[in-house]
């Protein structure tokens, strides 16, 4: 009988041990080549301009059990490719980006909402050209779960709005919309 004890036992630890693995925060590595920032903005009424960051980097953790995870992005502002190289020299000038004070740009989450099993926002703190906010990214997708290559990895589209004004960026505003569009598109695997 002890030994059936013993090995009921040595089972319920196995698996208590397997579940508490299994539910272990994991921690992810942005893809650097299907991560990317993109931003628009009204152009005096004539059209919605698009460009993106090249250059971004980060961490996420995610841990689908607990329900809790965590966003550390770097966003190299040199990067900004909007598709003109006398636009992208004149966007890093001290009126928008100010590329040579503030290089980087990064997000770093405080919390992150979920609806089930699924992260549906991200809230965090935007620092750019050396001006804070609090913003909330909203998720319209995510996934998780082995990539192509056959890694652990989890992807997610999110958007928040912004204004120039709030980060030192006003220039030619309102003529030169505000309102900021942010769209991410992030791809990370686990490290």
């Amino acid at each position: 009988m002890n030994a059936i004890k013993l090995a009921v036992t040595a089972a319920a630890l196995s698996i208590a041990f397997a579940t508490t693995v299994l539910a272990a925060p994991t921690t992810y590595k942005t893809d650097a080549n299907h991560t990317f920032v993109r931003f628009s903005y009204n152009h005096g009424g004539f059209s919605v301009q698009e460009s993106r960051f090249d250059k971004v980097t980060g961490t996420v953790t995610f841990d689908a059990a607990a329900k809790t995870g965590s966003v550390d992005i770097s966003i190299d502002t040199k990067s900004v490719d909007t598709g003109s190289t006398l636009f992208n020299e004149h966007i890093q000038g001290a009126d928008f980006l100010d590329t040579t004070n503030f290089g980087t740009a990064t997000f770093k989450s405080t919390s992150v909402k979920f609806d089930g099993d699924k992260p549906v926002s991200v809230e965090g703190d935007l620092t750019l050209k050396g001006v804070t906010k609090s913003v909330t990214l909203t998720l319209s997708g995510f996934k998780a779960g082995e990539n192509m290559m056959r890694k652990q990895a989890i992807g997610a589209d999110a958007t928040a709005k912004i204004k120039r004004t709030d980060f030192n960026m006003g220039k030619f505003a309102p003529m030169v919309g505000d309102d900021v569009t942010l769209t991410i598109a992030l791809e990370a695997a686990a490290s």
